[in-house]
């Protein structure tokens, strides 16, 4: 067999419903030379159990990379998937974002040396995320605007991102003002880009530790690309009880030096270089 050509690096933390589907939807990708990796920030045994049983039912490999947990530490879980994903080029994404089957495709076919790719996420109701069964991803109905308008999801301009057709998604990559970032939900870079800039920075908890990244990687010399209407995933519902006023204006502090000091380079990822 060919070396695996893309590792799917997935973030999780005590969400294993969610986490189902999520696994569930890749089982479907019209891209099938790829591998997962669960980047697991402490969750206890019955996600791992989970995985196990999936596992069984997947074409696909998995490896589950875990930590003890210590609160919200991300950053650090990342960094070891990294390390630990066998491919040259990787995605990020989360464990509540359910993938179109043709969304490690895009990303394949859209990938470029220097080129990290910014994609979206459709957000789901509460209501409507508890509709997304194993048997209705198989269907891949829910990433039908009409199903979902069905089932409840208040109508948007924002459903243009489950666009099929690729004239109007790739005229809405241009148009739109989102400026392209690495948005952890659904992102992808060479991993040896990634591994330049040393990764995640550890000291940042929650609230744009994947944005401060991709501003290393700009920093770098890496253009970020925007195909947020044509990288299809749905986001499932949830709180964030994790987020917290100081952590932010930690973070806010960090990625301003990123920026003042035009820095590549972090001396608290994945090398440890600040003893």
């Amino acid at each position: 067999m060919s070396a695996i050509e893309v590792s799917v690096i997935i973030s999780t933390y005590n969400k294993p419903a969610y986490l189902e589907k999520v696994l569930w939807s890749y089982q479907f990708q019209t891209f099938k030379n790829f591998e997962v990796v669960i980047a697991d920030d402490g969750s206890t045994d019955d996600t791992k159990m989970l995985i196990k049983k999936i596992a069984k039912k997947v074409n696909y490999s998995i490896q589950h990379v875990w930590q003890p947990d210590d609160g919200f530490q991300k950053t650090k879980i990342l960094n070891k998937a990294t390390v630990a994903a066998k491919a040259k080029y990787l995605i990020y994404t989360d464990g509540d974002c359910v993938a179109r089957n043709d969304f490690i495709s895009t990303h394949i076919a859209l990938r470029h040396n220097g080129i990290a790719l910014s994609g979206g996420y459709f957000k789901l109701t509460e209501s409507v995320s508890r509709k997304i069964t194993l048997d209705v991803i198989a269907s891949q109905v829910c990433f039908s605007a009409h199903w979902l308008l069905q089932n409840g999801q208040p109508k948007s301009f924002k459903m243009s991102k489950l666009s099929t057709s690729k004239i109007k998604t790739t005229i809405l990559n241009v148009i739109t003002p989102t400026k392209a970032t690495f948005d952890g939900m659904n992102v992808s870079a060479w991993k040896q880009d990634i591994l330049a800039v040393n990764g995640f920075d550890e000291r940042m908890e929650y609230g744009g530790e994947d944005r401060e990244l991709g501003e290393r990687l700009m920093n770098y010399g890496i253009k970020f690309k925007q195909i947020r209407y044509s990288a299809v995933c749905l986001h499932l519902y949830h709180e964030r009880p994790y987020k917290r006023k100081d952590i932010l204006t930690n973070n806010k502090i960090i990625r301003v030096a990123t920026k003042k000091q035009r820095s590549v380079y972090t001396a608290y990822g994945i090398v440890k270089t600040n003893n």
